[in-house]
């Protein structure tokens, strides 16, 4: 795993190269507005560090879900979707329905979810 892979539409993202509606920005994650929304609320929270997938992560990289999952909730709270409810996802690979390679979570909110397959 690289810092950024200078072909990875995440890290042009976090690298300023393509513009985003950031919500969230620390050292090591940041949330932005999903281009595509499946939901009102559908942001993306992604690790600065370029990391394929959930399933490629190595042991030392797992804290970074601890954080991605902190900055989700910091967002909820923050739009007002706490008290509600809302729902994450993180997709790993082409059949988990990973579309870009770069972990990422997904938060959705602003209506009643339905389970979807």
């Amino acid at each position: 795993m690289t810092a950024r892979d200078k072909d990875c539409l995440f890290c042009k993202i976090i690298a300023g190269e393509i513009p985003s509606q950031n919500v969230y920005k620390d050292s090591e994650v940041i949330a932005f507005k999903d281009i595509n929304p499946s939901a009102p609320v559908h942001i993306m929270i992604v690790p600065v560090k370029h990391i394929v997938s959930l399933a490629s992560m190595s042991e030392k990289e797992t804290p970074i879900v601890s954080k991605m999952t902190a900055a989700a909730n910091k967002i909820a709270k923050d739009m007002g979707l706490a008290e509600k409810g809302y729902r994450l996802i993180i997709n790993s690979g082409p059949d988990g329905g990973q579309v870009i390679q770069h972990l990422h979570m997904h938060l959705l909110g602003g209506r009643t979810l339905k389970w979807e397959q």
